[in-house]
């Protein structure tokens, strides 16, 4: 019995697991995430301990109005979207050295999940929007 396509396909899989290769983000799962790991400082809506995420993606770095942020966010020239989000949430003062952010997320699945999320919830309007 030949299996020509198994070796390579799972070596190809065993390679992306060890890479630390996120699959696809899961929003739903992300969802989850936030709650339990970044609601505590943020929200989608609102500033709090850090800045509301509500339309993140193609934002440029410290540039959301109402939030305090650090004198090297602010002079950073990041853009956020998936590669720059991965990357922050990797380890934040390796992409923006000086910021103030004390927390990552070392599973590349669970970026890619709060990723995902955030990325759902762009589109979103926001609570006050959506009452008019």
């Amino acid at each position: 019995m030949k299996y020509p396509y198994f070796i390579p396909g799972l070596a190809a899989a065993m390679l992306m697991a060890s890479s630390g290769a996120a699959t696809a983000g899961d929003a739903v799962h992300g969802q989850l995430l936030y709650k339990t790991m970044c609601m505590s400082c943020h929200s989608i809506d609102y500033n709090g301990v850090g800045p509301a995420h509500k339309g993140v993606f193609g934002r440029k770095a410290g540039s959301a109005a109402g939030y305090g942020y650090s004198p090297a966010v602010k002079a950073s020239d990041v853009v956020w979207g998936e590669k720059t989000l991965d990357l922050w949430l990797t380890n934040p003062e390796k992409l923006i050295p000086g910021q103030k952010m004390g927390y990552m997320v070392p599973s590349a699945q669970d970026r890619a999940d709060l990723i995902a999320y955030l990325r759902q919830e762009a589109g979103r309007a926001s609570p006050a929007t959506a009452a008019r």
